[in-house]
């Protein structure tokens, strides 16, 4: 397993594993990876520096955050699943559905999907209430 700093196109820089770099290379060129903080599926990888633990506090204070970000990365692909489960996926129609459902003309109902920046502050604007969330492969390869 190898660890990556990663970076969207947004600027946002996030670590994620994987089996290889063939596995890394793969996923990316595939737009397989997304941005935990805004969706971006255009990924590259970033600068990275060395990990060297100072002291033995040091590698258990990286044992614990190695610990919460897993933790984190459960909760959302639990997330996720949930979504996936008990919403409609309508992919990038997501602001004309969300639009559809908060006027009434169809009937009200759990969606999911992609949205710009600029459909979903115009959503917000409406008063139709959005929120983006973090969209975590389901797998760690």
């Amino acid at each position: 397993m190898i660890l990556f700093d990663l970076k969207c196109q947004a600027g946002h820089v996030f670590e994620a594993w994987f089996r290889n770099s063939g596995a890394y290379e793969a996923q990316a060129s595939a737009q397989e990876i997304s941005c935990p903080i805004c969706g971006d599926v255009r990924i590259g990888k970033a600068p990275m520096a060395p990990r060297i633990a100072k002291s033995r506090d040091a590698a258990e204070g990286t044992d614990e955050a190695a610990r919460r970000k897993a933790e984190i990365l459960r909760e959302l692909k639990d997330l996720r699943r949930k979504v996936e489960e008990n919403c409609d996926y309508v992919g990038d129609r997501f602001a004309e559905e969300a639009r559809r459902i908060h006027y009434g003309e169809v009937e009200s109902r759990g969606i999911y999907g992609e949205a710009t920046e600029a459909e979903s502050s115009e959503l917000k604007e409406e008063g139709i209430t959005v929120e983006r969330i973090p969209w975590v492969p389901t797998t760690n390869s």
